[in-house]
């Protein structure tokens, strides 16, 4: 037969349409990369003001912590060296632990007050609303009026509560956020990808949004909260599984005005392993598609500009792009043997120019990122990981797709924390026992047979000489295959569920 004259069917032409149409939502995300970071220069050297308090203000510092053996130690040693006078600076740990954590924070609690040190171990009578519960648990209980909150992986530096404070003396300002940083962004391939995606959306994402006046996100944890503008929210609430996200979204829109500091940065662990970081995407994604179903019709009613709507709009949905590239996925072989076998000078010029526009603003959005956050020497050495966060990204999809779908139908999963270690090499790690770890799912299983899939797309078109899909396809092989056969490494000595 020769393929090269084959006139396509009905079915066919829609199923190539549908995979051009999937090119044109990717570029469109494409072109609000360089929006953002348009946006990004445009204000990058604007500052926010501050100023000072009449007098110095009482903080309480939350930490929520649950089966934390490696990490609560620094955690709470880190905390009780901020610089601030200790009569005005209260310590809650939220411990919801269920296993030596509960011994352990107890002794450095009981040694940090010996030391003066105003600190409370708080056990709740059970997790009800796991984190958010927690805090809301915390701030019922809480003396001071400003709350800082860090998970149990993060390490503020002394100088933190200075850093935020003149940004609060407006008493319209309800949160401050600071950029994290990585401990161990050299540990592995998974976690240099980590650092590099989230110095996008720090740096960038954030740095832009805040500096324009729309919408941005408290993180979860190395951020300053007034309580005032957490119970003019409506408090902490537990229906999402990103407790974050939803009180950022109620705050402000109730007008309270959110600052993000570029410059300041706080230290934390990244996930060293693929099943933690799966976990933790998959808690994201689902959260911000429940945050999404339950935000929208109210920012929709409210009285906001046009433009912070749709940047609303985009900023909560952009997950379901996962969903997208999975769809793509499954369609990349026909898409191709379509191609090659019909009118391919015609498809090419189509493809080429999406698919440039998606990828190479990738590139030039993390580069920018890069140099702002680690210098332009930097940003050339992390460079080479580029197409590996792309390719990862795609490898995502199926966990992702599933957080997803089930957030938008209303499935109830538990909340499942993101194991931590406190280690910097994998000699440690093997030093470490019991080991936490994040539950096996079955789309480990899927993305191994994703990955088989694109190693025989791969084959047909070296056999075929379909030279131009070579490397689209072995960015979907590597994707799937890494991120599938990582899930599935049992190497670890003892296993315990987190």
């Amino acid at each position: 037969m020769d393929f090269h004259t084959i006139t396509l069917s009905a079915p066919q032409k829609i199923l190539l349409g549908i995979y051009f149409l999937l090119w044109v939502v990717f570029a469109g995300l494409g072109l609000r990369r360089y929006w953002m970071l348009w946006l990004y220069r445009k204000t990058r050297d604007r500052s926010f003001d501050v100023g000072e308090f009449a007098t110095p203000p009482k903080i309480t510092v939350q930490l929520p912590v649950y089966n934390e053996v490696y990490v609560i130690r620094r955690l709470l040693r880190s905390v009780a060296a901020l610089d601030y006078p200790r009569e005005l600076l209260e310590i809650q740990v939220l411990d919801d632990s269920s296993d030596e954590t509960v011994q352990i924070a107890a002794e450095e609690i009981a040694a940090l007050r010996a030391e003066g040190v105003q600190i409370h171990h708080m056990r709740r009578p059970d997790r009800i609303g796991y984190k958010a519960g927690a805090l809301e648990y915390g701030m019922k209980r809480a003396t001071g009026e400003l709350l800082l909150i860090f998970d149990a992986d993060f390490v503020p530096r002394p100088n933190l509560i200075r850093q935020i404070l003149p940004y609060l003396a407006d008493p319209k300002v309800g949160m401050v956020q600071v950029r994290w940083d990585h401990l161990n962004a050299d540990y592995s391939l998974l976690s240099r990808i980590q650092s590099i995606s989230l110095d996008g959306h720090f740096v960038i994402e954030h740095d832009a949004r805040s500096k324009n006046g729309l919408f941005f996100n408290f993180n979860g944890t190395a951020g300053m909260w007034r309580k005032a503008c957490i119970e003019d929210a409506g408090g902490w609430e537990h229906d999402t599984l990103t407790e974050d996200l939803d009180l950022s979204y109620r705050a402000q829109l109730k007008g309270w005005k959110f600052v993000f500091l570029r410059d300041v940065t706080c230290e934390a662990e990244l996930p060293i392993d693929m099943r933690s970081f799966k976990s933790q995407q998959y808690r994201w994604v689902k959260g911000s598609v429940q945050v999404a179903k339950k935000i929208l019709p109210r920012l929709w009613s409210s009285p906001l500009p046009l433009r912070k709507k749709i940047e609303s709009t985009v900023h909560l949905v952009h997950n379901m792009t996962y969903f997208l590239v999975l769809l793509l996925s499954l369609l990349v072989y026909p898409a191709v043997l379509f191609r090659y076998t019909s009118s391919y000078a015609t498809a090419a010029l189509i493809e080429f120019p999406l698919f440039a526009f998606a990828t190479v603003s990738l590139f030039v959005f993390y580069g920018a990122a890069q140099t702002e956050a680690r210098g332009a020497a930097t940003w050339k050495q992390q460079a080479k990981y580029f197409p590996a966060l792309m390719s990862i990204a795609i490898g995502l999809s199926v966990n992702n797709s599933r957080a997803l779908l089930e957030g938008l139908f209303g499935k109830n999963t538990p909340f499942h924390r993101t194991p931590k270690f406190n280690v910097t090499n994998r000699a440690v790690l093997r030093e470490k026992k019991p080991v936490y770890r994040a539950i096996a799912s079955w789309t480990s299983l899927l993305e191994v047979l994703l990955g088989a899939y694109f190693a025989f797309i791969l084959v047909v078109a070296v056999r075929e000489g379909y030279l131009g899909a070579i490397p689209f396809v072995i960015l979907f092989l590597f994707g799937y295959s890494y991120v599938g056969l990582t899930s599935l490494d049992l190497k670890l000595p003892r296993l315990r569920r987190s």
